[in-house]
């Protein structure tokens, strides 16, 4: 009886497609998907609004209670239908308020790609290379072969930019040494620093050494720090205008840091992860279009490489991973994951010793056995309407 009266409501995070002969609605802020069948869709439209099942039974004469009852909580359960002041109902509210805007391209794109699943590194390594022999990877260049060709002048490399451009490279091995203060120091101001302040007629804007879409820089970073000489073990965010480092949570290990990593645990060796969020009400204030999603994403690119090419230029190790477990992240560093979600990892450590990895790497190679791979997920078996 208790059910009945409760009030419900159609989750705001659902989209509808045809798969395989099959109606499918996906919940894409939790990523669970069904089957779907006519009844369904009209039972999803009656909760519009907060209903009640009591409500629906009296509107929907002539079919059987039970597999109605059956339904609807089967709904509730996976989260297509949400219960007035539950948790799930709570994070469907948040989420529509911050992401009115852009609902439901691009929150569809972002949430839909939130704490996947990756395989094992030699589950992975078997079937990338089962699928090289059946289906060979498509052509790294392209050419037109009937086009006029213009011959280039030779390029000039005889200068330190070029020798940090060609020398970059994703580590995956670091030795036991620490990196120091005042390193971590150096590659934040240049990557995330604020250089100076402008003053526009819609306020003041930061000016960093990355370009920004309308110049409303929502990244954000965040910093593991496992081995910082004089820094203590902990999660610390970056304040980018005073350039001081904000303690978030005390402590850190090897082990936490691979599970952030999806599981790599070779990046439990690394000095430093650095995390990159997202506020995204910066942006949605001056674009309110879902294709600016795309900014948000392009520019944690741009102070990814930035960071990246510092790093090279002091001598260390950096490394860069879009494979996270997302939540596990937002709930360390106190973020809703919502308003303020992490969307990429960078970070550094020492070079081994003896090992080169530069245009012709040797002894430190790239182990396709070792790189995350996604492990799609199933359609959720649903019961047939209860027609």
């Amino acid at each position: 009886m208790k059910f009945n009266r409760a009030r419900l409501r159609r989750a705001n995070t659902i989209v509808s497609y045809w798969q395989g002969g099959k109606l499918v609605l996906e919940n894409y802020r939790n990523r669970i998907r069904i089957s779907a069948d006519p009844e369904t869709v009209s039972l999803l439209h009656f909760f519009v609004a907060w209903r009640t099942p009591a409500d629906f039974y009296a509107s929907m004469t002539g079919y059987d209670r039970g597999s109605i009852v059956a339904e609807i909580r089967h709904l509730t359960r996976f989260g297509f239908l949400v219960q007035e002041g539950s948790r799930e109902a709570n994070l469907d509210a948040q989420l529509e308020k911050a992401w009115s805007p852009w609902l439901p391209a691009a929150g569809y794109l972002h949430f839909s790609c939130k704490d996947l699943q990756f395989m094992t590194h030699l589950k992975a390594a078997s079937l990338l290379r089962r699928r090289a022999k059946q289906f060979p990877p498509p052509a790294p260049v392209k050419h037109y072969a009937r086009a006029t060709q213009v011959a280039l002048p030779a390029p000039r490399l005889n200068d330190d930019f070029p020798s940090v451009l060609l020398a970059r490279r994703t580590w995956r091995r670091f030795s036991s040494g620490s990196v120091r203060l005042s390193e971590l120091a150096t590659l934040l101001w240049l990557t995330w620093g604020v250089q100076a302040w402008w003053d526009l007629p819609i306020g003041r804007v930061a000016v960093k050494t990355s370009p920004s879409g309308g110049s409303r820089h929502p990244i954000e970073v965040y910093v593991s720090a496992l081995k910082v000489e004089t820094l203590p073990r902990g999660l610390y965010h970056y304040s980018a205008d005073t350039h001081r480092l904000e303690l978030v949570m005390r402590g850190t290990s090897p082990s936490k840091q691979g599970r952030y990593l999806a599981k790599q645990s070779f990046f439990g060796s690394a000095c430093a992860v650095i995390f990159m969020t997202a506020v995204f009400s910066r942006t949605q204030w001056k674009y309110h279009d879902p294709g600016s999603y795309r900014t948000i994403l392009v520019e944690a690119g741009h102070l990814c490489q930035t960071f990246c090419l510092a790093a090279t230029w002091l001598g260390l190790a950096p490394f860069c991973t879009q494979a996270l477990a997302d939540s596990l992240i937002e709930r360390d560093l106190g973020i809703d994951g919502v308003s303020e979600s992490v969307l990429y990892a960078t970070g550094i450590g020492r070079c081994p010793p003896g090992v080169r990895w530069g245009l012709k790497p040797k002894g430190a190679g790239w182990d396709v056995s070792r790189i995350p791979v996604y492990a799609p997920q199933k359609l959720v078996a649903f019961p047939p309407g209860f027609g």
